[in-house]
C-alpha cells in the first residue's frame, strides 16, 4: 500500500514504523473475514481493513474526526486479523500509533476522559487491592459493569516454602492478586510439585499493558522500564530460568518489551534480554508432563463432563502459541473441547474493552460461550471452562454459571486429590 506521509510524520520514529507496516498490506480483505467487530456491525470502517485506511489518511494529512476516533475504539486489538493476513503485516502496532495520535487530535469527551484515566492509575495503583475488597462489600450498588468484573473472593491456599535449584521469576500482574489469587498460588504449587521454585518481586507491578492500549505509550515504556529494573538483579546473575507470566495479555507484552524500548540506549539490550527469558506458563507445561504422569500414577481424578477450553487472543494470536493448553491437559488424561467453528474468535473481554465497549463485549461474550456449551454437549454443560487469561475468565464468568477457570488450577486440584488418594 504506497503512502506518503504528511510532514508532520516523516521524519518521525512513529511514523516512519507506521509507514513500513502499510507497505505490506496489499488490501486483500482476508482480515475483514476473521475480525469479530466486522462481523458483528458488517461496517468495513469496523474491520481491519477500513481501519488502516483511516489510520493511513491521518498519517498523510487528513484530519481525523471523533467518527475516526470511534472506529479505532471499537477494535479490541484481539489481532486475528494478523493471524489470517498472508502478507505479515503488524496490525496490533500500527493500531496503537494510530489511537495515539488521533487522540491526540481529537478530544475526547469528558466523561470518556475521566474513564480511561481512572483506568490507567486505578488498576495500576497500590491501592487496586483495597477498591476490590470495598466493591465486594458494596457490590449490589455498583454499576452493572463493574458489578460483573467482580468475582467472589477466593482463597489463594498456601504458597509453597520449598528451595529448588530450578527458579523462574513470575510477574503477579496488578489486577490477578487482588482478583483472583488463587492462579499464582497454584501455579506456585505446581511447579513446585516438579522441582520448580516460583519467584516474586513486588517491585515489579503492572505490565504497561493497560496504558500502551489506552493510549498512553510513555506510561507504557516507564511501566517496562520499572520491571526491567525490578527483574535484573535475578537475570544479571543468571539466578532464574524464565520471567513467567499466568495471564497470557501480560505475558505478551513482556515479550516486547525489546521491541518497545528498542531505541532506548540504556534499557534497549537489557529490555531485549528480558523480552527473550518471558515464557507463558503454558510453555513449560510439555516438559512438565513425565512428572506430572508419574504423581498421578493412576490416581487423576476427572470431572464426569468434559471441559471446555477458551484460547485468549494474546495466547494465540498475540504469542502464537496454539494447541499446546490442550494438547498437555489431554495428554494428562482430561478430556477437554475446545469450539469446532470460532475457537479463533475473542471473547469480548479484551482487556478494559468490555468496560469501554459493553454492548460490543457482552454480544461477544455470550456468543463464546454458547460456542463453549455446544463444544461439549448441547443438553450437558461442561463441568468449567478453562482460559489462560485473568480478563478472559473474569468476563466469561459474568456471563455463565458454569465455573470459569484458569486451566493451571484444575491441574492444582489433580495433584491435591492424587496426594490424599495416595
Amino acid at each position: 500500500m504506497q503512502t506518503q506521509l504528511a510532514p508532520e510524520f516523516k521524519n518521525t520514529p512513529e511514523g516512519q514504523e507506521a509507514e513500513a507496516i502499510l507497505r505490506k498490506c496489499v488490501h486483500c480483505g482476508f482480515c475483514t473475514a476473521t475480525c469479530p467487530t466486522y462481523q458483528l456491525l458488517g461496517d468495513e470502517l469496523d474491520g481491519p481493513r477500513g481501519r488502516i485506511y483511516l489510520i493511513k489518511q491521518v498519517l498523510e494529512g487528513q484530519e481525523p474526526t471523533r467518527k475516526t476516533q470511534e472506529h479505532l475504539d471499537r477494535c479490541l486489538t484481539c489481532r486475528n486479523c494478523e493471524s489470517t493476513c498472508p502478507s505479515g503485516v503488524q496490525y496490533g502496532k500500527l493500531l496503537d500509533i494510530g489511537r495515539h495520535i488521533v487522540d491526540d487530535k481529537v478530544e475526547r469527551p469528558l466523561g470518556e476522559r475521566a474513564a480511561r484515566w481512572a483506568l490507567r492509575t486505578g488498576m495500576t495503583s497500590k491501592a487496586f487491592g483495597a477498591a476490590v475488597a470495598l466493591g465486594r462489600i458494596a457490590k449490589p450498588l455498583l454499576p452493572g459493569g463493574l458489578k460483573d468484573k467482580l468475582p467472589k473472593a477466593p482463597s489463594a491456599g498456601r504458597w509453597p516454602s520449598r528451595e529448588h535449584d530450578r527458579k523462574v521469576m513470575m510477574l503477579a500482574g496488578c489486577v490477578q492478586p487482588a482478583m483472583l489469587p488463587n492462579i499464582n498460588a497454584a501455579t506456585a504449587r505446581v511447579l513446585d510439585a516438579v522441582g520448580i521454585q516460583t519467584l516474586v518481586t513486588p517491585a515489579a507491578k503492572c505490565c504497561g499493558a493497560v496504558q500502551q492500549h489506552l493510549s498512553d505509550p510513555q506510561g507504557a515504556l516507564e511501566q517496562a522500564r520499572a520491571n526491567i529494573d525490578a527483574w535484573w538483579p535475578w537475570v544479571a546473575k543468571k539466578q532464574i530460568e524464565a520471567i513467567i507470566s499466568t495471564a497470557s495479555g501480560c505475558g505478551v507484552m513482556v515479550k516486547d518489551y525489546g521491541y518497545l524500548l528498542r531505541h532506548d540506549k540504556e534499557y534497549a539490550e537489557r529490555a531485549a534480554t528480558i523480552s527473550a527469558l518471558a515464557r507463558d506458563l503454558s510453555e513449560l507445561l510439555p516438559a512438565m508432563l513425565p512428572e506430572l504422569e508419574q504423581r498421578f500414577q493412576g490416581r487423576l481424578q476427572v470431572p464426569d463432563a468434559p471441559l471446555a477450553y477458551h484460547p485468549p487472543c494474546t495466547l494465540q494470536h498475540g504469542q502464537k502459541l496454539r494447541g499446546g493448553v490442550e494438547s498437555s491437559l489431554r495428554a494428562l488424561g482430561f478430556d477437554i473441547r475446545v469450539s469446532r467453528v470460532e475457537s479463533h474468535l475473542c471473547c469480548g473481554s479484551a482487556g478494559t474493552y468490555s468496560l469501554l465497549q459493553p454492548e460490543i463485549s457482552h454480544q461477544l461474550r455470550d456468543r463464546k460461550i454458547n460456542t463453549l456449551n455446544e463444544a461439549c454437549s448441547q443438553e450437558t454443560p461442561p463441568a468449567a471452562i478453562l482460559s489462560a487469561n485473568i480478563g478472559c475468565i473474569t468476563h466469561l464468568q459474568a456471563g455463565t454459571e458454569v465455573p470459569v477457570r484458569h486451566w493451571i488450577e484444575v491441574i492444582d486440584d489433580a495433584l491435591k486429590a492424587a496426594q490424599a488418594a495416595g
